[in-house]
C-alpha cells in the first residue's frame, strides 16, 4: 500500500492534480418521493408494495405500426391519484421527464478545450457518457457556461456522423452530435475524450442547474452511435487508463461526500482522479478493503451477501450491489428494508410518498445501526443519513428504501456519505473506508429541532410535499410529483 502512495504522490506533484470539489446543487432541495421515481425511470423497476408511480405496460395500436406489420410494446412511467384509485391500470398519468432525470445532488468543475472552457457537470458512475450543452443549442438555458466548440483550438468533429440521444418515457429528449476534445478533471488532462454536444433538448430539460453529466461507469453502457447502431467510445477514466503518463497505481478516481447536516459541509465533499487521499484513509484507522467488481453490465457491482440491524444480522444469500452516484437513496432487498424499519418506531411504509416515513420526532440515538455488506466487510450508515428529508409536517422520508423488482442493491449517496469510496477501474475492484461523522444529527443547521410546515400539501398537486420553514434543505412544493 505504501508504494500506490509513493507513486501517486509523484504523480500529483508532476503533474499538478488536486481535489475537485463537488458542490451540493444551488436550491436543490431533496424529495424523497422524486429520488425514488427518479431511480425508477433511471433502472426501470417496479416498487413490490402498492405504490402510486409504477410502470405501465403499453401496446401502440396506431395505423402507423399496423402498417408496417407488427405491434409495437413498451414500458412507460406513470402515476395515479394520492388516494389509491380503483383501477391504477387505466387512472393514471405518465410521469414528466423533469421528475425523471439524473438524481445527483452535487456539481463538479472541469475544463474542455483549449484554452480551457470551464462547465459544470453532474459526476455519475451509474452512467457512461460525457455530454455538455453547447452555444449552438435549440434551447436557452440559464446556466452561465456552456461549451463552445468553435473556440477550441484542440476540438475535433466525429469523422463518422456520431450521434446520441436520451429519452424519457413520456417522450422528452436530448440529443445531439459527436466530438473530441482534451478534458482537464482535478488537474489532470485527458485527450481525445468524446464529448456528446447537447444541440436539441426538451423544455424538460433545460431547468436544470448542470451544463452537462460526466460518466464513470463502463463504456458498455455509453449511447453513442455510428448510422444508427451502438458505437460505444471510452469514459474519461478509460481514456486516463490508456495514456502512458498514469502508473497502475494511480488508474483510479475517489469520492468523499458529507451530509448537509454536517458543519462545513459545502467545502468537504470531493473527487480525485489518479489518487488516493492517504490523510482521510489514515483517520479511519482502516486499511482499504478491497473487493472485485463485475462490470459486465456497465456497473460497479460486488457482492453483498449480508447486512447487520442492530446487531441482528440479515442474510441475503447471492445478493449483489452497484455503488452509484447517480442515485441520491440507498435501495436494498425488501427483507433488509423491512428488518430496518421493524426496529424504527413508529415509522410505517406510505402509498402517498412511496416509500417508508420515520417520525419527526425520533433522535439519532433512537435509530438502529444499519451495516450492509461491500464484499466481505460490511459498512455502517450512519445514522443522520437514515432521514432523508422532511415528507410532512411528522415524518421524515427514509434514506433507505426497497429496490422494488430490481435483482441488486443500489447504494447511492445515503450510502456514499458513510465511506470513502475508491474506484480502482485500472485494478477492477472497489475499496472503501468507514468514513463516520462523530456527532450525529436528525436536523440541518441552524434549525429547530422539531419542524413544522408553514402551509398544508394542496390538495390538486400529487405528490408534493408541505415547505418546512425551520428546516433548511426541506422540501418545497414540487410542481409535478
Amino acid at each position: 500500500m505504501g508504494s500506490m502512495y509513493q507513486v501517486q504522490s509523484k504523480l500529483r506533484q508532476d503533474l499538478g492534480l488536486h481535489k475537485v470539489q463537488a458542490v451540493r446543487k444551488p436550491g436543490r432541495e431533496l424529495n424523497g418521493t422524486k429520488a425514488y421515481v427518479s431511480a425508477m425511470a433511471r433502472y426501470g423497476f417496479n416498487p413490490t408494495e402498492e405504490s402510486r408511480f409504477f410502470h405501465l405496460k403499453k401496446t401502440d395500436l396506431t395505423k402507423e405500426f399496423q402498417r408496417r406489420g407488427y405491434i409495437r410494446h413498451w414500458e412507460q412511467l406513470v402515476r395515479t391519484p394520492q388516494e389509491r384509485p380503483d383501477d391504477p391500470h387505466t387512472d393514471n398519468e405518465p410521469v414528466p421527464a423533469e421528475d425523471q432525470q439524473y438524481d445527483t445532488q452535487y456539481l463538479c468543475e472541469i475544463g474542455i478545450g483549449t484554452p480551457q472552457q470551464k462547465v459544470k457537470l453532474d459526476f455519475d458512475t451509474g452512467s457512461a457518457d460525457l455530454w455538455v450543452r453547447c452555444t449552438d443549442s435549440s434551447l436557452l438555458h440559464h446556466a452561465d457556461k456552456k461549451f463552445d466548440p468553435k473556440k477550441s483550438d484542440t476540438f475535433q468533429e466525429s469523422k463518422t456522423d456520431q450521434t446520441w440521444k436520451i429519452q424519457y418515457g413520456d417522450g422528452s429528449t436530448a440529443s445531439g452530435t459527436v466530438g473530441t476534445d482534451v478534458i482537464t478533471v482535478g488537474g489532470l488532462q485527458i485527450k481525445n475524450q468524446a464529448i456528446e454536444l447537447a444541440k436539441k433538448v426538451s423544455s424538460a430539460f433545460s431547468s436544470g442547474e448542470a451544463d452537462g453529466l460526466l460518466g464513470l461507469a463502463f463504456s458498455t453502457i455509453n449511447t453513442i452511435e455510428s448510422d444508427g447502431k451502438p458505437d460505444p467510445q471510452p469514459t474519461p477514466v478509460e481514456n486516463m487508463i490508456s495514456q502512458e503518463d498514469i502508473p497502475k497505481e494511480a488508474e483510479l478516481f475517489t469520492s468523499a461526500f458529507y451530509s448537509a447536516r454536517d458543519d462545513k459541509s459545502e467545502e468537504k465533499s470531493f473527487y480525485t482522479f489518479g489518487w488516493v487521499d492517504e490523510d482521510l484513509v489514515k483517520a479511519s484507522g482502516k486499511d482499504i478493503t478491497w473487493t472485485p467488481i463485475d462490470n459486465s453490465e456497465g456497473f460497479w457491482k460486488f457482492p453483498s451477501e449480508s447486512a447487520t440491524v442492530d446487531g441482528d444480522n440479515v442474510s441475503v444469500s447471492g445478493n449483489t450491489a452497484i455503488a452509484d452516484t447517480g442515485t441520491t437513496l440507498a435501495l436494498v432487498s425488501d427483507t433488509v428494508c423491512k428488518a430496518l424499519y421493524a426496529k424504527i418506531p413508529g415509522s410505517k411504509y406510505s402509498y402517498r410518498y412511496q416509500g417508508y416515513l420515520i417520525p419527526s420526532t425520533i433522535t439519532a440515538d433512537q435509530l438502529p445501526q444499519l451495516s450492509v455488506a461491500v464484499g466481505g466487510e460490511q459498512f455502517v450508515i450512519q445514522n443522520e443519513d437514515l432521514l432523508l428529508a422532511p415528507a410532512d409536517d411528522d415524518h421524515w422520508y427514509g434514506g433507505v428504501q426497497s429496490r422494488g423488482t430490481m435483482p441488486f442493491d443500489i447504494l447511492g449517496d445515503t450510502f456514499l456519505k458513510s465511506i470513502y469510496a475508491i474506484w480502482d477501474q485500472g485494478n477492477n475492484r472497489f475499496g472503501a473506508v468507514p468514513k463516520i461523522e462523530v456527532n450525529q444529527h436528525t436536523v440541518f443547521p441552524d434549525t429547530e429541532p422539531s419542524p413544522e410546515a408553514s402551509s398544508p400539501e394542496p390538495a390538486d398537486k400529487v405528490g408534493d410535499v408541505s415547505p418546512v420553514e425551520q428546516v433548511k434543505g426541506a422540501v418545497k412544493s414540487l410542481k409535478v410529483l
